[in-house]
């Protein structure tokens, strides 16, 4: 294997750590940073460091945003009464792309998943039933990927949520989005029948 100088090899090493991110593409990346300009190569590492720095998670409803609570949750024009739950921030623009929602969100940032540890502890559940305590709220979408580790989440879910507030509606996802995919790769007509068809639980 090519020996590189060491700061090359630390940040080759920092960069596969990113996912999808092997050896080799983790070189090129490292080297078009070393054939970048000074100041690219600074805007690159200042952007980094205010990602760190200004975003933080929505105290509501658990979004990555820089203001709090989030834009969804103090939007005056969106129905604060339906409340979408999804595993990761990134599943609320797939949402956002049907057009045909205009509910607020609650994020898990994961799923159940008892092989790897995470167990509802693990999982921002805790403010999604303290908003549902509090009322306010008349459905509760279940939009987790149809997984195994999507179902059980969901499943876990319906069960606590009808604990917390046993009047609040609680629907699933249709079967619009094929079984064992992740939401986050679904088009706009799957993702939009899929909310269209979503059923009780």
């Amino acid at each position: 294997m090519a020996r590189f100088a060491e700061p090359m090899a630390r940040l080759i090493e920092e960069l596969r750590k990113l996912p999808g991110i092997g050896s080799k593409t983790a070189q090129r990346l490292a080297f078009h940073i070393l054939r970048a300009d000074k100041q690219e190569a600074e805007a690159l590492a200042s952007s980094i460091r205010e990602l760190k720095a200004q975003l933080r998670l929505c105290s509501i409803c658990n979004n990555i945003t820089d203001v709090d609570p989030c834009l969804y949750c103090t939007s005056p024009t969106r129905n604060h009464r339906v409340v979408c739950v999804l595993e990761e921030p990134t599943n609320i623009a797939t949402i956002e792309k049907t057009r045909g929602y205009n509910g607020v969100y609650h994020v898990l940032h994961g799923t159940l998943s008892p092989l790897n540890d995470i167990g509802p502890e693990q999982l921002r559940i805790g403010n999604l039933l303290e908003r549902l305590r509090e009322g306010g709220v008349d459905e509760v979408i279940l939009a987790t990927s149809p997984t195994t580790e999507g179902e059980a989440t969901a499943s876990h879910l319906a069960q606590q949520a009808r604990i917390a507030a046993p009047n609040v509606l609680i629907t699933r996802i249709a079967t619009g989005v094929p079984a064992g995919s992740d939401i986050e790769y679904a088009d706009e007509v799957t993702m939009a029948r899929a909310m269209d068809g979503r059923r009780e639980m």
